[in-house]
C-alpha cells in the first residue's frame, strides 16, 4: 500500500477539502494551461493488482475540482466539474511583487481564462509586454499584471522558489537551485545541445544535436544526433531558433531510485520526455506518465534522468530533489 499512503499524504497536505488550486486538463485546446480551481472531495478508486512487479498498493486517488473561471453551462452560471489525478493538480502559487521582465524570459501569461506559458520577447514603450507560445506558435501582448514569473511544482517545492523581499529573478532562485550554470545565450559551432520542436507528435522533447552553423539573424543548424532524414542516409539537420535551443543537462550524478510522482525525464523515441513517475515496480523498474498525451509507460531505471529546467540562463531544480 506504499504508494495509496504516499498520495494520501499529498492529499492530506497540499490537496485538501475547499483548497485552492491550479489544475491541467488533457483535453484538445486546454492541454498546456493551468486554471484556477477548488478541491471538492477526494474520490477512493479500487483498482485489481494486475501485476506482481507492482509495488504500489491497490488503489488510485482521483480528487472531484471545480473550475473557477470554465463554465459548465453557455450561461456562464455554472462551473465546471472534473474528476482528475493527483499528477494533474498543484497548489496554487503564493502571491509575488510586481516586477519588471526582461527579454527571453519565461512567463506565465493570464490568457483565456488560464495560465499559458509563454517567453517574453519584446518589452514595449508603454510597460506592455510581447510574450510568445511555443506550443502555438502566437504572439500577443500583455499587461504587466496579467503575466508572472514562469515556476514548476515538483517534489513539493515550487522552482525558482519564492523568497520573501525578492523582486529581482535572481533573488527568486535560490542558490541551491542552481547547477553549472553556464551562460547558453549563444553556441559555437560543434557545441553539444538538445533541441525541441513544435512539429506535431514532437512537441515536449528535448534531442541531442551538434551545433552546425551560426546565421546572421541569430538561428542555429543543428545535426541531430538520433533523427536521420526521410531516406535514412543521413542524421537530420534542420534551422532552429535560440528559443528552442538549451545545453545539455549537468551530471548529477545517479539516483539510487525515483518516487512517486516525482518529475523525470525519460528517454523514448530518440527524445526526453518529461513526465511523472506514476508507479514504482521491482527490478528498478518504473512507469511514467505523460501529461502531454495523457500516456502511461513503463522504462527502466537506466532511461530516466532526473527533470531540470532551463530558466533564464540557469538550470534550476526542486531544492528537496537533490543536495550538492
Amino acid at each position: 500500500m506504499a504508494k495509496h499512503q504516499n498520495e494520501s499524504d499529498l492529499l492530506s497536505t497540499y490537496f485538501a477539502n475547499g483548497t485552492e488550486v491550479e489544475i491541467s486538463s488533457d483535453e484538445d485546446g486546454f492541454r498546456g494551461a493551468w486554471y484556477d480551481g477548488t478541491v471538492m472531495r477526494p474520490i477512493f478508486k479500487k483498482q485489481r493488482k494486475n501485476n506482481e512487479d507492482d509495488e504500489g498498493g491497490d488503489s488510485k486517488i482521483r480528487v472531484l475540482v471545480e473550475y473557477k473561471t470554465l463554465m459548465a453551462d453557455k450561461k456562464g452560471k455554472k462551473p465546471l466539474k472534473e474528476t482528475m489525478s493527483l499528477v494533474q493538480l498543484r497548489p496554487k502559487p503564493p502571491p509575488e511583487r510586481r516586477r519588471k521582465f526582461k527579454v527571453s524570459e519565461e512567463v506565465d501569461a493570464n490568457y483565456n481564462d488560464g495560465w499559458w506559458e509563454g517567453v517574453v520577447m519584446e518589452v514595449l514603450s508603454d510597460g506592455r509586454y510581447s510574450v510568445f507560445f511555443r506550443g502555438t506558435r502566437d504572439q500577443l501582448e500583455f499587461e504587466e499584471s496579467q503575466i508572472r514569473t514562469h515556476r514548476e511544482w515538483a517534489n513539493g517545492e515550487w522552482k525558482p522558489s519564492f523568497e520573501e523581499g525578492g523582486e529581482d529573478e535572481e533573488k527568486l532562485v535560490s542558490p541551491e537551485t542552481k547547477l553549472n550554470n553556464k551562460a547558453a545565450e549563444e553556441f559555437s559551432v560543434g557545441s553539444l545541445v538538445e533541441v525541441s520542436s513544435d512539429e506535431e507528435g514532437f512537441e515536449g522533447a528535448w534531442f541531442a544535436a551538434t551545433v552546425v552553423k551560426l546565421f546572421d539573424n541569430g538561428n542555429y543548424l543543428i545535426e541531430y544526433k538520433n533523427l536521420r532524414n526521410n531516406d535514412d542516409t543521413e542524421f537530420l539537420q534542420e534551422e532552429t531558433d535560440r528559443l528552442h535551443v538549451r545545453p545539455p543537462p549537468p551530471d548529477i550524478g545517479p539516483f539510487k531510485s525515483f518516487k512517486v510522482l516525482e518529475e523525470v525525464d525519460a528517454l523514448h523515441n530518440d527524445g526526453w520526455w518529461v513526465g511523472v513517475i506514476s508507479k514504482v515496480l521491482k527490478g528498478q523498474r518504473y512507469k511514467v506518465y505523460f501529461k502531454a498525451n495523457n500516456e502511461e509507460l513503463e522504462f527502466k531505471h537506466a532511461d530516466i534522468r532526473l527533470h531540470l529546467d532551463w530558466i533564464n540562463g540557469k538550470w534550476v531544480r526542486a531544492s528537496q530533489a537533490l543536495k550538492l
